[in-house]
């Protein structure tokens, strides 16, 4: 009989909603080796329940912590089949871990691909895709040349960075002036021309091959960028239907970033003008907030179960139909709506998945209450956001 896989599950706490990873490898017959800072008597019943072993660490930006915590699973169980988080925070200390241990997926050399824009953008361009025009500047004359190059609007943010933290656009010389006033020194900033569109994505997950074995989509009401700099509501959503053009651009990415039994976000630019696609960046890690759930009210499946069928025996059972788009819609406490909770329920009750209060850190995004609904139709999905966002 062959031994039990054994996976390290780096702050297999962080999100709550990636806490099932462990329940579904753990029903699989898997080892699950959780590593975290936090207490274990702080960690959820139901986690508690599917880790085989917790060992916690004071520090997790301290490597040799946590090396020592995976030497130990090691010597106590054998060999380590993988070491995840599915986290971008975690991604390199999970590929140094990998590599000291001489485990499956991305290794140390990896990670300049896969985490630094500017990288990204020479693999994009390799492999046929649009990119925008930019480089990283490392003096306030270098921005001020590259400025003039590119011309204003332009957008700055670090080359090796996650979401819209610390993401500025630049309509100015004298905003860019500012800009270098309070810019992080430790930081390495990449500065890109404007692209005026929207931001629609290419997610899924990977076999052990590289196949992609399900796809799906994000597309929003405004950018995150908008909705942090006007503190307001946003709504986001997997739909039904994924255009052609996107399933075959993402595909080339798969491919160009040797993602393999990962999950993957791809994000692009779809040009308002010209209705182009402009590549953005790459994350190979789930989409973040509530997006891997929603995949499964989407589809009616279990993506988790899913993913732990693919670590274990490179199998993806589940049919694809895409029988629902699902939204999430965020409401802001700084706001004043014109319909209650109550009323939401009362209208909509059919649609509506959860009503979930959401954690401060992401609140300036999410929202403090986020509404998740699924619907048959992009109307019906409209008209619900709509009449959950109206003002008083």
């Amino acid at each position: 009989m062959s031994r039990p896989m054994n996976f390290v599950m780096i702050s297999p706490h962080f999100p709550a909603n990636f806490e099932t990873f462990a329940v579904r490898l753990h029903e699989a017959g898997f080892h699950t080796l959780g590593i975290a800072d936090a207490p274990y008597h702080e960690l959820s019943e139901g986690l508690r329940a599917h880790l085989t072993e917790y060992y916690r660490v004071d520090n997790m930006e301290d490597y040799d912590q946590v090396y020592r915590a995976v030497a130990y699973f090691a010597h106590k169980y054998g060999r380590i089949d993988r070491i995840e988080s599915h986290n971008e925070y975690w991604l390199e200390l999970d590929a140094q871990l990998r590599t000291d241990f001489n485990v499956f997926g991305y290794k140390t050399d990896d990670m300049l691909a896969v985490k630094t824009k500017r990288q990204m953008k020479k693999i994009f361009s390799e492999h046929g895709l649009k990119v925008a025009a930019g480089d990283v500047f490392h003096s306030d004359d270098e921005a001020r040349v590259l400025a003039e190059k590119l011309g204003f609007p332009v957008i700055i943010k670090p080359n090796s960075g996650v979401g819209a933290s610390d993401t500025y656009k630049i309509k100015s010389s004298e905003e860019l002036e500012a800009f270098f006033g309070y810019q992080n020194p430790k930081v390495e900033y990449i500065m890109e021309e404007f692209i005026d569109g929207d931001i629609v994505t290419f997610d899924g997950l990977t076999d052990h091959d590289g196949e992609i074995v399900f796809y799906s989509s994000l597309e929003y009401s405004e950018a995150v960028l908008d909705t942090v700099e006007k503190d307001d509501d946003m709504y986001y959503y997997v739909p039904r239907t994924i255009p052609d053009d996107l399933v075959a651009l993402g595909k080339i990415c798969v491919e160009a970033f040797h993602v393999k039994e990962r999950f993957f976000h791809f994000e692009f630019f779809r040009v308002k003008e010209t209705k182009e696609l402009v590549a953005l960046e790459v994350n190979c890690r789930p989409p973040g907030g509530l997006t891997i759930d929603m995949w499964n009210y989407s589809n009616d499946f279990d993506i988790f179960r899913e993913y732990a069928n693919i670590v274990k025996d490179n199998l993806f059972e589940a049919e694809i139909l895409r029988p629902y788009n699902v939204v999430y819609i965020s409401r802001k406490a700084n706001q004043t709506y014109a319909h209650s909770i109550d009323d939401i329920w009362a209208n909509f009750g059919d649609n509506i998945i959860s009503i979930q209060s959401v954690p401060g850190v992401f609140a300036k995004i999410m929202g403090e209450e986020g509404i998740l609904a699924r619907t048959q139709t992009i109307e019906e999905m409209r008209e619900l956001a709509q009449y959950a966002q109206a003002k008083a």
